[in-house]
């Protein structure tokens, strides 16, 4: 894959759609191999990233494709009734992915090997082993808990109590997903809440889920092992953290006025739009509305003036995926933004509050960083650009800096525009759609 180019322009303009929402495709076809019956899935997102999970479902058993019409159709083969994959299974950058199938397959009595790209095998994956190995499950893995891994799913599974010691809602799915083939009553506990599809669409194909608050902002959840869950259709949304983008090309390109169709406004998912509002942008939700048990809308924002703010830790979790593009906003912004609870940055497809940091040094943007926090010195206006950015294989590092490139005073490069289409296949395209200029260059 070639690498890119931003070209600084004058304004943005246009409704779109951006992809279908990540997490909520990932567990569309998961849920749905496990239903009975046909599940017909509309607006599954297409990226590199779910057509692995896709492809490990069939490698189980299920019967996976896509009709003439984009829809996709999977017709499931009941829980617990999962087949042992003949081969390996590769999930290529797919860290959601891998760790909900850990899960998945944790308490079926089958053998599972997951490996993946160079990004991925540096990722750690001990946090969700750790909680798994209490229903019975055995593990082999590399040094540090690393792809490959090999799961040697539990016989004879045990339901689990498990409190997260980390907000995740990759390890809580995780387990949850285990628990739906273990006797009894699986219990997760989060003493922050963390973003709930899991919950929403194991509900939505019948099994037995209770949300309750616990002490201090958290809840437990209960879920009723080895139900009977029924095909039923679904509808994913377009995706919050791939609307991101646009969203704040457009707060900082002036001039730009643009509106993303039926975005996901899970509120444990949005709350990216709560701090670009406190930063003082125009932004407004329209024609809100319920669709495949998601809340969605269409979000409108307009160029303007913003202020730098500091952003709630307790935040962090409604939006840890959109903080790498908040902090290029935050660079155009008058005054200091501080970002903190961002360890969970440290362990994505990149150390990405490091190589946030060094991309907007390397951009003229003044940043101070420790462990869990960042500080952006906001400019107030466009700051130098003129970089190349190495992005390590992380797809919203590269997004992150071509959307800095819109509206910089030089252009910004990225080396390396690969790992883009694992969540957001035509990102340029759509962009330049809008009057932005993203061109390939010679690497």
């Amino acid at each position: 894959m070639p690498a890119l180019r931003a070209i600084p322009v004058s304004g943005l303009q246009g409704r779109i759609n951006v992809p279908g929402d990540k997490s909520v495709s990932h567990r569309a076809l998961m849920l749905s191999a496990l239903a009975i019956g046909e599940t017909r899935i509309s607006g599954l997102l297409e990226g590199e990233d779910v057509l692995a999970t896709a492809e490990a479902m069939r490698s189980m058993g299920a019967n996976v494709s896509k009709d003439d019409d984009g829809v996709w159709t999977v017709a499931g083969v009941g829980v617990g009734a999962l087949a042992e994959p003949a081969a390996v299974i590769d999930m290529g950058n797919a860290g959601t992915g891998v760790r909900l199938l850990m899960g998945l397959v944790a308490t079926h009595p089958i053998t599972c090997t997951f490996t993946g790209d160079a990004s991925l095998s540096r990722r750690p994956m001990e946090r969700v082993m750790g909680p798994l190995r209490r229903f019975g499950t055995q593990f082999t893995a590399r040094e540090g808990g690393l792809l490959p891994i090999t799961v040697i799913g539990a016989a004879d599974p045990v339901p689990v109590r498990a409190e997260m010691t980390v907000p995740s809602a990759q390890v809580k799915s995780a387990v949850l997903l285990a628990g739906l083939n273990a006797p009894g009553e699986t219990v997760v506990i989060e003493k922050e809440a963390t973003r709930d599809h899991t919950e929403n669409m194991l509900r939505h194909f019948g099994a037995d889920v209770v949300t309750e608050p616990w002490p201090s902002g958290g809840v437990q959840i209960t879920l009723t092992g080895q139900p009977v869950l029924t095909a039923t259709d679904i509808h994913v949304p377009a995706d919050i953290s791939s609307a991101a983008f646009p969203i704040v090309a457009a707060l900082i390109t002036p001039g730009s006025d643009v509106t993303i169709e039926a975005v996901g406004l899970n509120p444990l998912r949005a709350g990216l739009i709560e701090t670009l509002r406190d930063m003082g942008a125009a932004l407004t939700v329209e024609n809100e509305r319920v669709e495949g048990g998601e809340p969605v809308g269409d979000i409108r924002v307009k160029a303007g003036a913003l202020k730098g703010i500091d952003v709630p830790p307790e935040r962090a979790p409604s939006m840890i995926d959109e903080y790498p593009v908040l902090s290029v906003c935050a660079a155009f912004a008058a005054g200091t933004t501080r970002m903190t609870g961002l360890a969970e940055l440290r362990v994505k497809e990149s150390d990405r509050l490091a190589a946030m940091v060094d991309g907007l040094t390397a951009c003229g943007v003044t940043v101070r960083f420790g462990e869990d926090w960042m500080e952006v010195d906001g400019l107030g206006g466009a700051p130098e650009g003129g970089a190349t950015i190495a992005v390590d294989l992380d797809h919203r590092i590269a997004m992150s800096f071509l959307v800095l490139g819109c509206a910089a005073k030089k252009p910004v490069a990225i080396d390396d525009a690969a790992a883009i289409a694992t969540s957001f296949p035509g990102f340029a395209e759509l962009m330049n759609g809008l009057g932005a200029r993203i061109e390939e260059v010679d690497a």
